[in-house]
């Protein structure tokens, strides 16, 4: 069972004591920043990327003080914490979410959520023959959605019901270590309405924090199981059909992006757009960890290249300050940019 703790104790673990204690929150929300994305990938975190938007700071900050009375935490600094032996050995004991894949889903799940909630319910009420109802979703892309999809499908409307039942019980019965009725108590359908996720979670004894990650477990598992296997589904694909992962460079990365390809050079950029400086080193970095085909060549000679490495690796770290202050002749940004490239 996911636990939003763990989570917390895990990313800890994984950040080495090189953030505070905010960007674990930050991560969660899946914030567009330079940073946040950066440490998704320099700490192998991409998995919790966006998990939990909805989660405020007043929450995440009553958590981390939880774990601090617990002791599964201790702080070594200004909203800078690592975990206890007792929290390493807990850890221990865990394994990691099998399906969670924030990254990668993070800016569609919901989507995919109204697309599902809404299909069954449409296709339980057509089951009985029932038409006088309130739709379970308001979002209008979702209900033009609908309407192409069962122009579409090739199934007959009679028998709609039966095949998209038979996919998603094929589908949960080949997980492992999922709860159906995680999902199942959220459904709407023939004269019946889903529950809330708060009702959801007292029904089955769950903390609300930590009901929000099944459900989103569930969710992400549905996904991968839809896009690997879609050949054997009539039905289910059509629920990811347009559903596309959101360009991985933010909107004014990209447009640094063009004006590079156009020549100029990061000074020219920066007087061009009005930006700092460091803002447009910011979007290099974002170039360096999502686009292959850009080199950081220009900007860091091979051999710095080498050595930046081989110090990160040597001292276990990926702290910019550390690795400056063994390494005098690399700027920060040079450190970043070989970090970004080579350092997941």
């Amino acid at each position: 069972m996911l636990q939003i703790k763990t989570v917390i104790l895990y990313c800890l673990k994984q950040l080495n004591k090189e953030r505070t204690i905010y960007s674990i929150y930050h991560l969660l929300n899946g914030k567009k920043s330079s940073q946040t994305i950066q440490d998704a990938h320099l700490f192998s975190l991409k998995e919790f990327f966006g998990i939990y938007e909805s989660l405020t700071r007043e929450t995440f900050e009553k958590i981390t003080e939880e774990l601090f009375r617990e002791n599964f935490i201790e702080s070594f600094g200004e909203q800078k914490y690592q975990l206890t032996a007792f929290g390493r050995k807990h850890l221990e004991h865990i394994s990691k979410a099998d399906y969670l894949n924030g990254w990668d889903y993070h800016s569609f799940t919901a989507t995919f959520w109204e697309r599902l909630s809404l299909l069954i319910q449409v296709t339980s009420n057509l089951v009985y023959q029932e038409t006088k109802y309130i739709p379970i979703q308001k979002n209008k892309e979702v209900h033009n959605w609908l309407k192409l999809m069962l122009k579409e499908i090739k199934v007959p409307r009679k028998e709609l019901g039966s095949v998209l039942f038979t996919e998603l019980i094929e589908c949960l019965n080949e997980a492992k270590d999922i709860d159906p009725s995680i999902l199942v108590f959220r459904l709407t359908g023939y004269q019946k309405i889903g529950l809330t996720p708060l009702q959801t979670a007292r029904k089955l004894n769950l903390d609300e924090h930590n009901y929000h990650l099944e459900f989103i477990n569930i969710l992400h598992y549905l996904l991968q199981k839809i896009t690997k296997d879609s050949n054997r589904f009539m039905v289910l694909p059509f629920l990811i059909k347009d559903l596309e992962k959101e360009n991985e460079l933010t909107i004014t990365s990209r447009k640094t992006w063009a004006l590079l390809k156009q020549g100029f050079n990061p000074e020219k950029i920066a007087a061009i757009r009005n930006l700092k400086l460091s803002t447009i080193e910011d979007h290099l970095v974002e170039f360096a960890l999502h686009l292959e085909n850009f080199s950081i060549d220009t900007y860091v000679d091979r051999d710095l290249q080498k050595k930046i490495i081989e110090l990160s690796r040597g001292l276990g770290t990926r702290q910019l300050k550390l690795i400056k202050d063994q390494l005098r002749s690399a700027t920060y940004l040079q450190i970043r940019l070989v970090l970004a490239k080579y350092g997941d």
